[in-house]
């Protein structure tokens, strides 16, 4: 099968143009880690996502494998919406609150589950987000397949459980949300309603993003070089999506000013 065409570099937005930004965090805000607790966030990409969910009167959202309360604490307790565990967890832009509901006991079966797989694969490192579980081999990514493996083999001891994998991580996460129905569910909500959604993600958790994107006459914008990809444009790395998305905060400013010059600055 021949090699995928190279994806284009994202446009700027026009004059015209009203977008709902929804970024991914790891892999595409932030440069990748040994461990999840590793990053920071510096104080010059708070600022610019701030500025973005300024410029775009609120419509931006980040869109994580993270939990909402791991997002806060990265963020500084953010106003704008965000998407934690895949979309399970979700604060929309008036602060509401939609979760699912998993009980003590079944979260308990299921980091038992998780922790046993782990402990047969040393390098294999298990972090417990609550409603989902994460398995990383990030130090040790030849374990991967065998990781997926045994993940497939413990699935049917847990109803209504998924594996999700991703970038030298399997999650077992409930079923039924996914990154792209998070998307769909906060477009439907102020202030993103009516706008041109744009997503930004790296990995195999938000391809089901850039579909819904797609679906909606949005911009899909892959990080990084994973193939196949539903993605129809692409930035290198976190550190070229850290760079357009300064482009696109200049271009918004500057369209913005533009029009309001064009229209005798009338509101």
């Amino acid at each position: 099968m021949a090699a995928q065409l190279p994806l284009p570099v994202p446009p700027l937005p026009g004059v015209e143009d009203r977008w709902a930004l929804f970024l991914d965090v790891d892999g595409t805000l932030l440069d990748f880690t040994d461990h999840p607790d590793q990053v920071c966030v510096d104080s010059r990409l708070r600022e610019l996502v701030e500025d973005l969910y300024g410029a775009l009167d609120g419509a931006l959202a980040l869109v994580s494998g993270r939990g909402l309360d791991d997002l806060d604490d990265l963020f500084d307790h953010p106003p704008w919406a965000m998407a934690g565990l895949h979309g399970l967890e979700l604060r929309g832009a008036d602060g509401r609150y939609r979760g699912v509901h998993i009980g003590a006991s079944r979260r308990s079966l299921v980091r038992d589950i998780a922790g046993s797989v782990a402990a047969g694969l040393p390098g294999v490192m298990m972090e417990d987000k609550g409603m989902a579980v994460a398995l990383h081999c990030r130090t040790s990514p030849q374990l991967f397949e065998r990781l997926r493996e045994q993940v497939q083999n413990v699935l049917p001891s847990l109803a209504g459980y998924e594996m999700q994998p991703g970038n030298m991580v399997i999650e077992l996460k409930p079923e039924g949300m996914d990154k792209g129905s998070a998307v769909t569910t906060l477009m439907a909500t102020w202030p993103f309603r009516g706008r041109q959604p744009v997503y930004l993600g790296d990995d195999l958790t938000d391809e089901h993003a850039f579909a819904a994107a797609n679906l909606e006459s949005g911009l899909s914008i892959r990080v990084g070089s994973r193939e196949p990809s539903l993605a129809r444009y692409s930035l290198p790395e976190p550190a070229a999506a850290r760079a357009w998305l300064f482009r696109v905060l200049h271009a918004l400013k500057h369209g913005a000013l533009s029009h309001a010059h064009s229209s005798g600055g009338k509101h």
